[in-house]
């Protein structure tokens, strides 16, 4: 009788924590099942008052005004640009961020030199200032250099800001990696150099993607940079891009919800493509030995 009582406890335990887990999940998604509905429904219930939560009817009208398909709207919103822009300033970033993230990584991980822990917390450290301070200071900078309104400026910041999170998760991902591999490697007669990039990099491939997933989302959803940085359509992204829903009075909600659906669909598709490598990744990354 024990043994079924305890039985029926866990199970009781594990429906509830599954519930509750479902519960907290749904709650947390509610906003972005608000925007892609508000994405497909008609112009009148967006404003609704009691608000419409099912859209009584389906319509693509909102993705045919955004791009142009709708004779009766003369504005066309520049989703092709900020496409494009996003997709070079996040895919720029995040090879480059990745690069120098695991050769610093694994830097801090196999090599001790003097200052090796005050240069690792200052690298952690500089993650703690908020992306709003360094606006004013990096628009200084880049209005002397010329780099206002240009992707490879936007692709340079956000490699700055990506390094030092992929440094911590590549060198917490190295130090799981046996020395052993690497001493055994220098006996065969590799560099360090070789024993790198045939030994260490190849078993640190997960959290090489995991990073590259961080840095990838991180890039391509940033708003408070790209918005004072970018100036026009040559160089501006999606985040900044919503604003052309805007105007003086008014805000297409719709259009706006409907530009965000795009925006999201890149990402979904790339975390799911990159899951496993992602939690596996972090799963061994976030451990230090």
């Amino acid at each position: 009788m024990m043994v079924r009582s305890v039985g029926k406890y866990r199970q009781l335990s594990q429906f509830l924590i599954n519930a509750c887990a479902w519960i907290i999940l749904t709650a947390g998604a509610l906003p972005a099942i608000w925007i892609v509905l508000t994405a497909f429904r008609p112009a009148g219930e967006v404003n609704a008052s009691p608000p419409i939560w099912i859209p009584r009817e389906i319509t693509l009208d909102a993705f045919a005004n955004m791009f142009g398909l709708n004779p009766e709207i003369q504005t066309r919103v520049a989703v092709d640009a900020y496409a494009r822009n996003s997709a070079l300033v996040s895919i720029i970033s995040t090879g480059l961020a990745v690069i120098f993230g695991t050769l610093g990584g694994y830097a801090f991980a196999r090599f001790k030199f003097r200052g090796h822990t005050a240069t690792f917390l200052a690298l952690m450290f500089s993650r703690s200032v908020p992306g709003i301070a360094l606006t004013l200071p990096l628009f200084i900078l880049f209005t002397r250099l010329g780099l206002t309104n240009s992707i490879l400026g936007l692709a340079l910041v956000y490699t700055a800001i990506n390094i030092p999170f992929t440094i911590w998760l590549m060198d917490g991902f190295f130090r799981q990696i046996p020395y052993d591999l690497t001493e055994a490697a220098f006996v065969d007669g590799c560099t360090h150099w070789t024993a790198f990039l045939r030994i260490d990099l190849p078993l640190a491939l997960p959290g090489v993607s995991a990073a590259a997933i961080f840095a990838f989302l991180a890039s391509w959803n940033e708003y408070q940079l790209a918005s004072m940085l970018t100036r026009s359509n040559e160089a501006r992204t999606f985040p900044p891009g919503l604003f052309a829903f805007t105007q003086q009075f008014t805000v297409d909600w719709r259009g706006m919800c409907a530009l965000s659906v795009l925006m999201m669909i890149p990402a979904i598709v790339f975390v799911l493509l990159t899951q496993r490598n992602m939690v596996r990744g972090l799963t061994f990354g976030a451990i230090k030995g």
